[in-house]
């Protein structure tokens, strides 16, 4: 599970920002100021930090020149100011990227998604099905199974929602989105008859009357 630290003095904000994140899947440590922030930088992997530039027992800049930049930890400011040096200097600094309050929860996560996705191997492996989510091929014990398009798209929304359910309509508004063409229920249930046919593994799981999951390990 991904690792975000949220360093925010603000209750109010980091309460809203901590369920926000925690309801897509991540796992939060919130600290208020540098102090407790050091020492969750001592003890834990960290894979993200959201950082206001103003905290009570200093500067965030200096937290992430002093003792985050060296840890090539990805950072993105967060902060009241929207003075056009503050942003300039964060970002010379090394920060990924700098997002001012108020903001957008869903603009937030869209960067820190963004910022995730960089550089790292797209490819998840569960049981004995690896899906390549850069190339969008499907592999089964290393050999390539042979998906139709719209079938290879639903697999692919499954997989980049893990431990999530995908509701039945969510699958259908895709495929109009996809294809244009209106469907209902029954394709939905005659494409995953055909998926789970293809990859021959379990790691589809119904939600009767809802929808679709697959669970990460």
């Amino acid at each position: 599970m991904i690792q975000i630290l949220l360093v925010e003095d603000n209750i109010n904000i980091a309460k809203g920002l901590v369920y926000s994140l925690e309801q897509k899947g991540y796992k939060v440590t919130h600290t208020e100021n540098i102090k407790k922030t050091i020492e969750i930088l001592e003890n834990k992997q960290i894979d993200l930090i959201i950082l206001d530039i103003s905290l009570p027992d200093g500067n965030g800049f200096s937290l992430y020149e002093m003792e985050i930049k060296n840890k090539n930890i990805p950072t993105i400011f967060l902060t009241a100011r929207d003075e056009e040096d503050d942003i300039v200097k964060g970002l010379e600094l090394g920060a990924e990227d700098y997002i001012t309050k108020p903001f957008s929860t869903k603009e937030l996560i869209a960067r820190m998604n963004k910022i995730l996705s960089r550089g790292k191997n797209q490819k998840i492996r569960l049981k004995d099905i690896e899906f390549d989510m850069d190339k969008m091929e499907v592999y089964k014990e290393g050999k390539k199974i042979d998906l139709s398009n719209i079938e290879l798209k639903i697999l692919h929304l499954l997989f980049s929602n893990l431990n999530k359910v995908v509701t039945r309509d969510d699958i259908i508004d895709k495929i109009w989105d996809w294809t244009g063409n209106d469907v209902n229920n029954n394709t939905v249930t005659v494409y995953m008859k055909r998926i789970r046919e293809k990859i021959e593994s379990n790691i589809i799981i119904t939600i009767k009357g809802i929808g679709y999951r697959i669970d990460g390990e």
